[in-house]
């Protein structure tokens, strides 16, 4: 199997260095109006575990540039324990990708529920706030791989859609309000 090597001062670091496991017992009070606990408690956790594992890679201050899709897919319980298990999965010049995948266990039972998985964007900064180089990624296995080229084709396609969107949408035309009127349920009503 081929490897990069460079001569320069880089640093690397494993994917197995970046690792963070958190689990938390889910009280009443992370609970919404329907007794589930609250999705933005679970988001809070997951920004700080993204800091975690982000930071703990680096070796620097991380902070939150973007978040990818976060889909609920199954409610958490109160009384269930929910673990975060968070990892890099693409490294930039000073952007981190961390790949955070959230289950709830039943305590009584051991059932095990996938909850969410979603993508963090953390930027390293220096102590004066600056952006900072972050280490390079060594890859040491095919999931591995897989993880970071999933990542890099996410980041790729975020940037086309970003690009599409603000070069050819005219929010002004006629076509453009026809197919909101004709294809979603939308009523039109500008002054």
């Amino acid at each position: 199997m081929k490897t990069h090597t460079t001569t320069n001062k880089m640093i690397y670091k494993t994917v197995k260095s970046s690792l963070v496991t958190f689990s938390q017992l889910m009280l009443p009070s992370h609970s919404n109006f329907s007794g589930k606990i609250h999705g933005g408690f679970i988001l809070s956790l997951l920004d700080q575990i993204a800091f975690a594992c982000a930071s703990k890679y680096s070796g620097k201050y991380c902070v939150t540039a973007s978040v990818d899709r976060v889909d609920f897919l199954t409610p958490v319980e109160v009384g269930e324990l929910l673990t975060l298990k968070a990892s890099v999965n693409y490294v930039g010049r000073t952007s981190i990708v961390v790949g955070i995948r959230v289950e709830s266990q039943n305590i009584q039972s051991g059932e095990v529920k996938h909850c969410n998985s979603s993508y963090f964007t953390m930027i390293c900064k220096d102590e004066n706030g600056e952006k900072s180089e972050a280490p390079k990624l060594i890859l040491k296995n095919l999931n591995e791989v897989r993880r970071f080229y999933k990542a890099l084709h996410r980041i790729e396609e975020h940037r086309k859609a970003k690009e599409q969107v603000k070069n050819s949408i005219d929010y002004k035309s006629q076509d453009l309000i026809d197919h909101l009127l004709d294809n979603h349920d939308v009523k039109i009503e500008i002054d």
